[in-house]
């Protein structure tokens, strides 16, 4: 029988109904509750641990009191007169029923009512709200998103009291049916990239979201592995959710994900941090240059290296101290890859360490190992000076994703520089460019184009 069908009258033909679409016998948390209202049956249909029970007491007590000569005709007058909550629906077909008692939601049916009410008083469980780990800024304000999306909306609600302020609250994924709401400024998002944006996201086909942004973003720009540079900005914070909205950009926040996606979205975004805002303009223009040169570093600096070692003769003499004056006895090229993995392996393992370890851990790692390395002639000392700075900088990038892109970059621009010398770090640098040209975002626009919406 299809979910589509509307609502019956008789309470029974509702309750079979509903235990058909709903695991109720399988499943302990999806609680069926009869009890008499006005003389009528009733069934509430809920999930265990989603529902504010004090709430539900209060409802439950009141339509307990009710007389037989007291029903109204219909569900809409009943919510009305006797449902002492605020928010409170009327649904008339199965297939929203069951997507509401899924998402959290009680649904009463009454006997001789062809339609169920809804009464949304859930409750998530919910970490506390606190400043994000990856994205801290030294001024402003300490909270974070969590990943409960209604906490997330008031957040921004809170920093922007404004009508033209919208929250449109979407539904993706057939099996998760995660809630996906698109945030904007109506008098300041431009419409035309708006509209494409939703169309994307209402035609998207998918069959779960069971890794937020990245599960969406996948489904919503198809597979570009080609193209390692991120397609869309994530940020934790509220301000700065909130700043890129009065900025005319567009957010996209998903359930169970503490953070929000950004667009349009060009190179100088990705760049961008929190203390940008908070900082005076020289201020902040000063850590814009800094992080950019520093990127421009961590990217040419260790393939510059190995060209001007494969090529002494280009060393101008005022440089010649950093050509290397020991024996090399594993090549430069492999050194360097060699150091490129080791530091992810040392990353991956701080990241599986118990916090009360891994400091000391990372003194071990970064003194013992960085020390007999080189003493032992796997590694010269330049070597590791260079791939130490890299390491580092790639901390001062606040995004991740694009961290990882800079060291795909490098990587080839490595191996291409050893097998080619310097005609292979010139075919580097030409992919660079055009990758950067080619990766279009999630709004569909060049990755360079920097124009405000």
């Amino acid at each position: 029988m299809s979910d589509k069908m509307t609502v019956y009258r008789n309470i029974s033909e509702n309750e079979s109904h509903m235990n058909r679409l709903l695991p109720v016998q399988e499943s302990f948390d999806v609680i069926e509750r009869a009890l008499q209202v006005g003389g009528r049956k009733a069934v509430f249909y809920f999930l265990d641990g989603m529902i504010k029970d004090e709430a539900m007491v209060k409802i439950m007590d009141t339509m307990l009191s009710v007389q037989t000569s007291d029903m109204p005709q219909d569900a809409t007058s009943f919510a009305q007169k006797y449902i002492a909550y605020v928010e409170v629906d009327v649904l008339n077909q199965f297939d929203e029923i069951v997507r509401n008692v899924l998402s959290g939601v009680t649904v009463l049916f009454i006997d001789g009512y062809n339609a169920a009410i809804a009464i949304d008083c859930r409750t998530y469980p919910a970490r506390s709200v606190e400043e994000p780990e990856k994205d801290k800024s030294l001024r402003g304000s300490k909270d974070g998103f969590v990943e409960t999306v209604v906490f997330d909306t008031a957040l921004i609600r809170r920093r922007i009291r404004d009508p033209n302020l919208v929250m449109e609250m979407l539904e993706v994924g057939k099996s998760s049916r995660s809630d996906v709401v698109l945030c904007y400024m109506k008098n300041l998002a431009d419409g035309e990239l708006l509209q494409n944006v939703r169309q994307r996201l209402q035609s998207v086909s998918t069959t779960d979201l069971c890794m937020n942004q990245q599960s969406l973003a996948e489904a919503l720009i198809g597979s570009r592995w080609y193209n390692p540079f991120p397609k869309f900005k994530l940020t934790e914070r509220p301000d700065t959710t909130a700043a890129c909205l009065m900025e005319g950009k567009i957010a996209i926040l998903v359930d169970n994900s503490p953070a929000a996606m950004i667009l349009p979205t060009s190179v100088l975004d990705m760049i961008e941090e929190a203390n940008d805002y908070y900082f005076p303009a020289w201020t902040s223009l000063y850590l814009k240059v800094s992080r950019t040169i520093i990127l421009f570093l961590t990217v040419f600096l260790t393939p510059v290296f190995l060209l001007l070692m494969q090529n002494p003769q280009w060393l101008p003499d005022a440089f010649a101290f950093v050509a290397v004056r020991d024996v090399v006895n594993i090549p430069l090229v492999w050194q360097l890859l060699i150091l490129e993995l080791a530091i992810d392996g040392l990353r991956l393992a701080a990241l599986s360490t118990p916090n009360m370890l891994s400091t000391p851990l990372s003194v071990f790692a970064g003194l013992v190992l960085g020390e007999f390395s080189v003493n032992s002639g796997w590694f010269n000392s330049e070597v590791m000076l260079y791939m130490a700075f890299v390491a580092v900088a790639n901390y001062t990038q606040p995004n991740f994703e694009l961290g990882y892109a800079v060291k795909f970059i490098r990587m080839i621009l490595l191996i291409l520089t050893a097998v080619f010398d310097w005609i292979g770090f010139l075919l580097g640098c030409i992919l660079l460019a055009v990758l950067l040209i080619t990766n279009k975002t999630l709004s569909g626009r060049s990755y360079l184009n920097v124009k405000k919406s």
